[in-house]
């Protein structure tokens, strides 16, 4: 059986960034950790009419890989289709933006995100706040980059680096990193800023694994 990770955005660089970051947790004795690129996708999820175009191609792919999944994580920080999905299969669902925020919730008393863009940040903002933990919310800041351009070292790293900082002095114990595509620099952005860095999809897949084993 298989953890599916569902890039649902169609660059496919995006994608190879997230089966390296999710490398450490495959493990001999599985389950099987496949990372797939949604073709119908556009390049990069940043605005909500993308999230909901990407809803029914979504949870069809779900639909067809069911039979031989264990579970599913949908890679894309706007956590899109999630609750449909959820509707597709009785096959466990986690989206990174929940499972990211969830594991920052245990790193300390208040969490700091780093988005892509500032416009990205009101429809985070309505997930912080479905979820009932905007107390626990020290700040939000985007780095200015879509998500096509986030492979560019030069123009990413710095800047991930220097909002990672700010958010510290906002008060953040912890920071989630606010898209898929940034997983390559979440070590170092950890290293520099001096507080945890949460890569949410790592977090996800960690959820979605420890729930196949345990039966939930």
């Amino acid at each position: 059986m298989t953890v599916y990770v569902i890039n649902p955005n169609s660059t496919v660089a995006v994608t190879a960034g997230i089966d390296r970051a999710v490398a450490p947790l495959r493990s001999a004795d599985g389950p099987k950790i496949e990372c797939l690129t949604l073709a119908e996708g556009p390049p990069g999820i940043q605005t909500q009419r993308d999230v909901d175009g990407v809803i029914q191609p979504l949870c069809r792919l779900i639909g067809e890989l069911d039979r031989s999944a264990s579970a599913f994580v949908i890679a894309c920080f706007s956590d899109p289709g999630l609750h449909s999905a959820r509707e597709t299969t009785a096959k466990p669902v986690l989206g990174i933006m929940e499972s990211g925020l969830l594991t920052a919730l245990t790193l300390g008393q208040r969490f700091g995100v780093i988005a892509i863009l500032p416009a990205s940040i009101p429809r985070h903002l309505r997930m912080i706040n479905a979820m009932g933990i905007e107390s626990r919310l020290a700040n939000e800041r985007a780095i200015g980059l879509p998500v096509v351009e986030l492979a560019d070292e030069a123009k990413t790293l710095g800047r991930m680096i220097d909002v990672a900082r700010a958010l510290r002095e906002d008060g953040a114990d912890s920071v989630v990193m606010g898209c898929a595509g940034m997983a390559q620099y979440r070590t170092r952005v950890e290293e520099a800023a001096g507080i945890p860095v949460v890569e949410p999809t790592q977090a996800a897949v960690a959820m979605a694994l420890g729930r196949v084993r345990a039966g939930w």
